[in-house]
């Protein structure tokens, strides 16, 4: 008996390990499960062999107060196509990607039990993301939280003014983190290093896999919190049993 349970034990923990790597967050719009979807649209593609976006959603990731968060980005004039590329790009990998596991954190809102935080971005994309945003306007430096949301749809609160990226977010590391309240990380990493995340790739091989992978070893991970209470239960039985 106590053989069979220490195997079970075993097959646990190494499915967690599997889970932490591939693994969806709870969030308003992802799947239970990452898995293929076909055809996904514009800059979300690089996800269809596998998501956690549905692809009928990753439309809908390209339009301006989409119904997926009813967010505008044109809250101090439209928005620069340049710009709303890195945007969409941010949109699609953090609702498609499933190597966020080693990032993934509890929270208790009302869109969300889950978030990702510090996931660090390679120093070219979040450089690229602050230079082609440099004449684009905004209010508020955490996206987040704050807006008056009134109408429906999210406008500069009082009191605010709208100013240059650049006056916000002096630095690209300014943007890419304080912009959804320290969600992502700046590295001085490159693309292809192994030790940071792109926040896009050609379609085909993930790149971020492996950097996931990196990370959780790091870290010491070796569960996902979808699968703590099954774990917790063999290893009180194993411990009720030797």
């Amino acid at each position: 008996m106590g053989w069979i349970l220490f195997w079970l034990f075993a097959v646990f923990v190494v499915d967690a390990k599997e889970n932490v790597l591939n693994i969806c967050m709870n969030g308003k719009h992802q799947k239970e499960e990452p898995g293929p979807e076909g055809e996904m649209y514009g800059q979300c593609k690089p996800w269809k062999n596998n998501a956690c976006c549905k692809a009928n959603d990753t439309e809908a990731a390209h339009t301006d107060q989409s119904y997926l968060y009813n967010f505008n980005w044109n809250h101090c004039g439209v928005m620069t196509e340049s710009c709303r590329k890195h945007f969409i790009q941010d949109t699609c990998f953090y609702e498609c990607s499933p190597n966020l596991g080693p990032w993934i954190q509890a929270v208790d809102s009302s869109w969300r039990k889950e978030r990702i935080l510090n996931v660090p971005l390679c120093k070219e994309d979040c450089e690229t993301w602050w230079e082609d945003c440099k004449l684009d306007h905004t209010c508020k430096e955490n996206w987040h939280t704050g807006w008056n949301w009134t109408t429906g749809t999210n406008l500069c609160p009082q009191g605010t003014s709208c100013v240059k990226f650049t006056d916000m977010f002096p630095k690209p590391a300014d943007l890419c983190e304080k912009i959804w309240s320290n969600s992502y990380k700046y590295t001085t990493d490159q693309r292809g290093s192994g030790r940071c995340m792109q926040m896009w790739f050609e379609a085909g091989n993930n790149p971020n896999v492996k950097v996931a992978e990196f990370f959780a070893k790091s870290l010491g991970q070796a569960t996902s919190s979808h699968l703590t209470i099954p774990v917790l239960v063999v290893a009180l039985l194993l411990s009720c049993v030797i």
